[in-house]
């Protein structure tokens, strides 16, 4: 599969890599040395499919921004994220209104956030027309430093639930 002959948009919807239990808040939890590992595992994994992202939207937690930077650092990406405090407590439909609000010159983009949200956004996005094999990957669970990568073919402002095809499904794992 090379993400970089796709046509359309393509939305990878990302959970942070594993982060430390304790911190001095929830909101300031960084990541665990092998949430870092895994994270630029599923850099690596996206820039070995062709994928190269145009913009990157982020929970502003400190585990998110740690992840986007171990992800861009797997990818060989040079690419600061929009950081969104919102994105912390955001329920799917919030994270749909973020994505929908992108600008239709970015083709490539990617989401990390917190479960159960991400999780939920991912299930959400699916037309059902992904293989079948993706669909159980998916449904079985979306751990640390899990992916979707999903088709969007019309303007980012018309994503809603069942509008945007499961095209890839993996879990970074150093």
């Amino acid at each position: 599969m090379d993400l970089a002959e796709h046509p359309g948009r393509l939305l990878v919807v990302m959970r942070h890599a594993k982060a430390e239990q304790m911190g001095p808040t929830d909101f300031d939890r960084a990541l665990a040395a092998r949430g870092h590992a895994d994270a630029q595992e599923a850099g690596s994994w996206l820039s070995g499919h062709g994928f190269s992202p145009d913009r990157a939207l982020v929970s502003a937690a400190l585990r998110t921004r740690e992840t986007w930077a171990a992800v861009a650092d797997g990818g060989g990406w040079d690419l600061d994220a929009d950081l969104d405090r919102g994105l912390y407590s955001a329920e799917p439909d919030t994270a749909i209104d973020l994505v929908q609000q992108v600008d239709d010159e970015v083709r490539r983009l990617v989401l990390i956030g917190h479960n159960p949200t991400m999780a939920y956004l991912a299930q959400l996005l699916g037309d059902g027309t992904a293989a079948a094999d993706l669909e159980r990957e998916l449904m079985s669970g979306f751990p640390t430093s899990a992916l979707a990568v999903f088709a969007q073919e019309q303007p980012w402002a018309e994503l809603t639930e069942g509008s945007a095809r499961l095209i890839a499904f993996h879990v970074g794992r150093a």
